[in-house]
């Protein structure tokens, strides 16, 4: 249904044409908004009202819909404006990133190695990791860049897979920010330097950076060509790294799969990639990429809550070690996803319990997560404790001027 025909629709037809769109039926889509297939049908034959703010935001997320006009048929309201907040200093990254030369000097291909792990180490080891990177990114880009123009031969190669790992730091710090484009070109970027580096690691790893783009825009099929196709140029080694970067496609393919609700085979590349970690040497985790066995753990929850399967996502969660992750970004993310499952089993108090342990573990990734600012933004308005500290949590992720959504 083209968009001038969804805009004549009154709200339960829109809603339903919107689902249909997007393939889900009405159990699942109820599931993901933590109400019954009958509240959707309600919905849908114009039986209940129109929701409030707080449920629009959570039916957009589940439909994939970017502007809340597709379903209200009102004014433009972005679905960034209310669950996207700037990271400062993007636009200096911006501006590297789209500069056509870079006046940097070159360094040598070691040199460059070093400064990259330090880039990722900074990511994984603040807790305001966006804040922290994006002052450091902007030379980075442009450092890599000429090294890369500067080099020939295996160290032009070299050079090229860490600018690939340049972009998808950008691709990260990006992430959930309102300018999505940005978001895209470093991954394109990070993929094209990947594969003139011809270093099929450096590709599929490229390839798993993209596929979260692919996924987030409700694109789960070619989140899984991209992924079958970098699978199927790999020749995984005998050491941990090598073997990681096979178990990380594999984690990507049960996500993608999972998104797109086909829960056989999501769960049959959970197992392989599962397989993957646990033959790996005993607490080992992939040194930037954090696979490892807690790595495979968390997503588990994340594949089980994208098929609504909660209860097997709290089971999962129960046995996770999410500590084992040395990343307080990843630590943080684990939390959020457990404030989603207790979202979809409707549960206030564990959602606010789980925001307040993410907050406390990262404040940039709770901050910027669009599950985190919706959550709060619905609970806001609740009476008693779970409202006051739903505000609390406001005031702190920078909700407290967005009266119109959270007053």
């Amino acid at each position: 249904m083209s968009e001038p025909e969804l805009s004549e629709l009154a709200f339960g037809a829109r809603l339903r044409a919107l689902r249909e769109r997007s393939g889900k039926s009405r159990p699942v889509l109820g599931g993901l908004v933590g109400r019954s297939s009958d509240w959707v049908k309600a919905l849908e034959n114009g039986r209940l009202l129109t929701p409030r703010m707080p449920m629009l935001v959570r039916l957009a997320e589940a439909l994939d819909v970017q502007d809340l006009s597709q379903l209200t048929g009102s004014h433009r309201i972005p679905l960034g404006s209310i669950t996207k907040a700037p990271v400062p200093g993007m636009d200096a990254v911006t501006q590297a990133l789209l500069k056509p030369t870079t006046a940097t000097h070159p360094i040598v291909v070691d040199e460059l190695v070093g400064r990259v792990d330090m880039a990722w180490g900074v990511w994984h080891g603040s807790t305001t990791e966006r804040t922290a990177i994006a002052a450091v990114l902007p030379d980075l880009v442009g450092t890599a860049r000429a090294t890369t123009q500067a080099t020939e031969g295996l160290d032009r190669r070299r050079a090229r897979a860490e600018l690939a790992r340049v972009y998808h730091l950008v691709q990260l710090v990006n992430a959930y920010q309102p300018a999505e484009q940005l978001s895209w070109l470093s991954a394109d970027r990070a993929y094209t330097a990947a594969q003139e580096a011809d270093d099929p690691d450096a590709q599929a790893i490229a390839a798993w950076y993209y596929a979260h783009l692919y996924r987030s825009a409700g694109q789960a099929d070619m989140a899984v060509d991209m992924l079958t196709e970098a699978l199927g140029r790999l020749a995984p080694g005998d050491d941990p790294a090598s073997r990681s970067v096979l178990g990380i496609v594999h984690l990507g393919l049960a996500l993608a799969h999972a998104k797109a609700g086909r829960a056989g085979a999501a769960l049959g590349h959970w197992d392989t990639a599962s397989d993957v970690a646990r033959r790996l040497p005993a607490g080992y985790t992939h040194p930037w990429l954090l696979f490892g066995v807690a790595a495979v753990d968390v997503y588990r929850i994340t594949v089980e809550a994208d098929l609504c399967r909660f209860g097997e996502a709290e089971q999962v969660a129960r046995n996770a070690d999410y500590r084992a992750l040395p990343s307080h970004t990843r630590r943080a993310f684990f939390l959020i996803e457990q404030a989603r499952r207790c979202r979809g089993k409707q549960d206030d108090v564990g959602v606010v319990y789980f925001l307040g342990k993410a907050l406390r573990e990262s404040l940039d990734t709770t901050r910027h997560h669009p599950i985190a600012r919706a959550a709060v933004v619905e609970l806001v308005g609740r009476p008693g404790v779970v409202g006051e500290d739903a505000r609390e949590l406001a005031l702190v992720i920078g909700l407290e001027g967005d009266r119109g959504y959270v007053g």
